[in-house]
């Protein structure tokens, strides 16, 4: 059984040019699954990505599940 309470959580990026566009929505997001530590960042990440869909590196923030 997984603990409750793990320090390392996967958590997902989303793009977001795309998700406030909503003429490039319909194509789609651009998303990356990674992993963050509970402890040392606790709040939202945010992280420069490639994404696919503008064909530029943009910044993607955490969502929630």
């Amino acid at each position: 059984m997984a603990k409750s309470k793990d320090v390392r959580i996967v958590i997902t990026l989303e793009c977001t040019d795309c998700r406030s566009n909503l003429n490039r929505r319909s194509i789609g997001v651009s998303r990356y699954m990674t992993q963050k530590n509970r402890r040392h960042t606790p709040n939202r990440l945010e992280l420069k990505k490639f994404c696919s869909y503008c064909n530029k590196s943009t910044i993607h923030k955490e969502v929630k599940k």
